[in-house]
């Protein structure tokens, strides 16, 4: 079962593109030479530095009470406006935001159970993970991280497939070119600089191509972070850096890894738009996100969205969270549940009935009954694979070393054979 809902742009806004600046944009300025982004503020009639720098307070549409927020409370202001998504794609994307969560609980309960080696769980961030699988369309890329895996499936790859590299396997468990998806990345920070290349390469194709490259706060402190944010915004290139803070970098927490007034302000110093929202309300994810891709495919050249959410569970099932932060934190956060606040507020726009509810939640455990199944059947291994992915022409070195283990499980082999004949 694969849980992708692929959408054309224009049907994802409820009234009007949010991509759009007031006045309109004229077709002739989607496709910018390098350095035109100082033409993206001109179009909204705005200053480069108030295009460049987040809105002054974080973009917000619901309320962690599920209340739809009046327009003037939402955090907009010139330059940073954005629409209600449309009704079809918000029950889209809580049909998602179920399946995620019910995807994080049942892959925790099968590390207990010993059929995954390790999972990240991104329990509190499901609203972060689909927002960026589906502001994307087909054709686009998405580098996910370790904690991704919600996301990953939402853009529509196997569950099971999904969950492999935790599992142990010798392979990530999908064909990345398949769904234009990157294998989650261990390495802290490694995918935003093969986002950046990815993105590079459809530029010089003239392939309508965005990528969105996705890390936690963490990795803003990491080299391979200014070197991916300073190639794409230098090189003009269709990136939407989405960030997902979640407060705590493992054990260390943001205040100890940045003094900027925010992560999204880091964007200025490249010469890119930055934007803060809130990362538990999936209805202004899904309309900061949606607009981020539309400018970049637009040719506005790259964006830094930072979103604000929490990591409601250890950073693994290797971690002892208690030992950094308090649980009367953990249970203020429990009141800005994503999927609680997404169901209050379609029930309350009556868009969300029992039915409804009851065919999402059979969607969902038919998903974890195929994590279940598919994580629980014994792999075959063959100890070739050691050397057959190495290079896509053998050595010399690797077919000799092929060869002595194919002689040693050979012998090793031929007493039980002989024990058996007997």
């Amino acid at each position: 079962m694969t849980l992708s809902t692929d959408r054309s742009p224009e049907h994802r806004q409820g009234t009007g593109s949010a991509a759009e600046p007031a006045g309109g944009m004229d077709a002739s300025e989607n496709e910018p030479a390098v350095g035109a982004d100082l033409d993206a503020p001109l179009r909204f009639g705005i200053t480069a530095e108030d295009y460049m720098l987040p809105a002054r307070q974080q973009i917000q549409m619901v309320e962690p009470t599920g209340l739809l927020k009046a327009t003037e409370a939402q955090g907009t202001q010139p330059g940073h406006e954005y629409q209600l998504p449309s009704t079809d794609v918000l029950l889209d994307a809580y049909r998602h935001l179920v399946v995620g969560r019910r995807v994080n609980d049942q892959n925790s309960a099968l590390v207990r159970q010993g059929r995954m080696a390790v999972y990240p769980s991104s329990h509190g961030q499901e609203a972060c993970q689909v927002a960026a699988a589906l502001c994307l369309s087909k054709g686009d890329w998405l580098f996910p991280t370790y904690r991704d895996s919600v996301a990953v499936m939402t853009k529509g790859v196997d569950p099971v497939q999904t969950m492999t590299l935790f599992r142990g396997d010798w392979h990530g468990g999908y064909n990345p070119a398949d769904h234009q998806v990157g294998i989650q990345c261990t390495p802290l920070t490694t995918q935003l600089l093969h986002a950046v290349g990815v993105a590079h390469a459809a530029k010089l194709r003239g392939e309508d191509t965005v990528v969105l490259a996705m890390c936690g706060d963490g990795a803003t402190s990491e080299g391979d972070f200014h070197e991916a944010l300073n190639f794409a915004a230098v090189f003009h290139l269709p990136v939407v850096f989405f960030v997902q803070n979640n407060q705590y970098a493992i054990s260390v927490p943001l205040a100890q890894q940045s003094v900027a007034p925010s992560l999204a302000h880091k964007a200025v110093g490249y010469g890119m738009a930055g934007e803060r929202v809130d990362g538990n309300d999936l209805v202004a994810l899904m309309a900061v996100l949606d607009r981020a891709v539309a400018l970049a495919r637009g040719g506005s050249g790259p964006l830094l969205v930072e979103a604000h959410t929490y990591r409601m569970q250890a950073h693994t099932n290797a971690d002892d969270a208690t030992r950094y932060r308090q649980d009367s934190e953990v249970a203020e956060w429990l009141d800005k549940d994503p999927l609680k606040r997404m169901r209050t507020y379609l029930q309350a726009q009556g868009l969300l009935d029992d039915a409804a509810e009851s065919r999402i939640a059979e969607e969902a455990e038919a998903v974890a009954s195929q994590l279940r199944t598919g994580l629980g059947e014994d792999v075959p291994v063959d100890p070739q694979d050691l050397f057959r992915y190495v290079f896509s022409a053998p050595t010399t070195q690797l077919k000799e070393q092929a060869a002595m283990l194919a002689d040693e499980l050979a012998r090793d082999a031929a007493p039980q054979e002989t024990e058996s004949a007997q």
